[in-house]
């Protein structure tokens, strides 16, 4: 089975245009003949790169709320019972080209008041479906100015994609010992780690989850270059003054990479370039890379060590009343 990873980067803030180019990648991996097309963490509408660079822990500080106000407008709205939202374009690219995708987005949850963005990677199966939306766990350090804790509600396996079985997790929670396992238990042989983007957080721990789960595991990155922030990104100058930007201008620089279930490298970070990267995987060698270590099979004790996973989906409220009336069916007075 042929898989790709998209490393694309977004034109930040720009949620319409930045799908376009996820769009456009989908189409790339399809022509190629992949089933799977995966994408960075937070792709739309881009990694909210300011806060380490214009003092985003600044309370109550003017600046800080127009960023966050700008990047919650851009946010991406996503019914997962239903699909409904931004992201129709992608489904239906998904749905004619038969191909699978894991894209990171900043969700505006409407289930959550509207208000608040999660870090989220949506599953779209081959037939345009939304299969899943996990929310990242615990945002990393300066990420919690801006986007919400999430929940276990995705953490889910698929099988759309047989013989293989799919999951993804966002960033760091791929460090996460528990979380590994919660995807380990329901079988994954195809897992997809999602990252902003540099050779610094996939270079190790790629071939270390691969070599721990004898699964291929996808580490999908984006990029962020001076070219990828548009003019009309009234912090730019700030964001690209700051002294901390490298002097190559690559604030993220990809290190997308893919290694087996043997853990050895596929495909070795990328760094820098904006592609599609295609490889043909084979289940094979999961099965034979399993005969002396399966973390949730034969080498597993679960009457001795066990998980419990709540899936449920976190809420602000939980209403008991038989019925409901939708809000824009009440009633306003004149």
């Amino acid at each position: 089975m042929q898989v790709s990873i998209a490393q694309i980067a977004p034109v930040l803030l720009d949620r319409e245009r930045t799908l376009d180019k996820a769009v456009s990648a989908i189409n790339e991996a399809a022509e190629q003949g992949s089933r799977l097309v995966a994408f960075g963490e937070s792709l739309v509408p881009g990694y909210p790169a300011w806060l380490s660079r214009t003092g985003g822990a600044r309370f109550d500080d003017d600046r800080q709320k127009s960023i966050h106000a700008a990047y919650v407008e851009q946010g991406v709205e996503i019914d997962p019972e239903s699909g409904d939202g931004h992201l129709d374009g992608v489904r239906e690219a998904c749905r004619v080209g038969s191909i699978a995708a894991v894209l990171g987005v900043a969700e505006r949850a409407r289930d959550r008041a509207g208000h608040s963005l999660f870090c989220s990677a949506v599953t779209i199966s081959p037939t345009g479906e939304v299969a899943s939306v996990h929310r990242k766990l615990v945002p990393t350090y300066e990420e919690r100015l801006c986007w919400s804790h999430g929940d276990a509600h995705g953490l889910v396996s698929h099988r759309f994609l047989e013989p293989f079985t799919l999951g993804s997790l966002n960033c760091w929670e791929n460090w996460m010992p528990l979380a590994r396992a919660a995807m380990q238990a329901q079988g994954v042989d195809l897992h997809v780690a999602i990252w902003p983007g540099g050779d610094v957080n996939t270079r190790d721990i790629t071939r270390f989850i691969a070599r721990e789960s004898r699964a291929y595991v996808l580490s999908a990155s984006g990029l962020l270059r001076a070219q990828d922030i548009p003019d009309e990104f009234e912090w730019k100058v700030e964001l690209l003054a700051d002294d901390q930007s490298p002097a190559d201008g690559l604030l993220h620089n990809g290190g997308s990479a893919i290694a087996g279930p043997d853990g050895e490298w596929i495909v070795e970070p990328v760094i820098g370039e904006e592609r599609v990267i295609t490889v043909e995987i084979e289940r094979s060698r999961v099965l034979e890379e399993r005969q002396n270590f399966d973390p949730a099979g034969h080498y597993a004790r679960p009457e001795l060590l066990s998980l419990t996973v709540d899936r449920r989906r976190a809420a602000s409220a939980r209403f008991l009343d038989d019925s409901h009336t939708p809000p824009d069916e009440v009633a306003r007075p004149r």
